[in-house]
């Protein structure tokens, strides 16, 4: 069984091209069989990008990027973005849709959650994460962001409400200074973590 959290999808790759109107802005972005969300933007991203506290001096790490809708987004709202995953299929779409909508202050990154940002820090980490990669990674994801982050610094994470959202509210509260519910709906919740 592949998952979107594999290194390499083991189903026959299919694109889509989907049009999407997020934070007031038009984007288009190529969705892919094997990457998170083939032929739509998630209810939970749309939540996460809609609600993120951003700032036009700050320097972002979108983790777990999939086809690169946060990073993107968030690209036209920050002055620069990092964004990460371990799913190749997911890199290779993610940097033909930084083309597709002009994006010049974000890059694109292979690897296992932190490792390619390894000595980085940033303003904020954004990530829909990938809950069924497991409680190991889900722990790893908030645990280490502390260490990726600039003193008052916020990890903003979306989860299911009835998936685990107690469980990361739980962590988050464990391992930073503050938590805060800032957005809630379509059964998800986003929290903001301040380091």
């Amino acid at each position: 069984m592949s998952h979107y959290y594999s290194e390499e999808p083991s189903v026959p790759l299919k694109t889509k091209m989907i049009e999407v109107v997020v934070r007031g802005e038009r984007f288009k972005f190529i969705t892919a069989s094997g990457v998170f969300s083939f032929g739509k933007l998630d209810l939970g991203t749309k939540l996460l990008i809609e609600s993120a506290i951003l700032d036009k001096d700050w320097e972002v790490l979108d983790l777990g990027c999939g086809y690169g809708v946060i990073g993107i987004v968030a690209s036209r709202f920050v002055k620069r973005v990092v964004m990460v995953d371990i799913n190749k299929r997911a890199v290779s779409i993610a940097k033909k849709n930084l083309k597709i909508n002009n994006v010049k202050n974000a890059e694109v990154r292979w690897g296992h959650l932190y490792e390619p940002v390894k000595g980085e820090r940033f303003h904020s980490i954004i990530t829909n994460p990938p809950v069924h990669a497991g409680k190991d990674v889900l722990r790893e994801i908030v645990i280490n962001a502390p260490h990726h982050l600039y003193d008052g610094g916020l990890l903003q994470i979306v989860i299911r409400t009835n998936q685990g959202a107690k469980y990361i509210k739980g962590l988050m509260e464990e391992n930073f200074k503050e938590v805060k519910e800032i957005a809630k709906g379509s059964g998800f919740r986003v929290y903001a973590g301040i380091a």
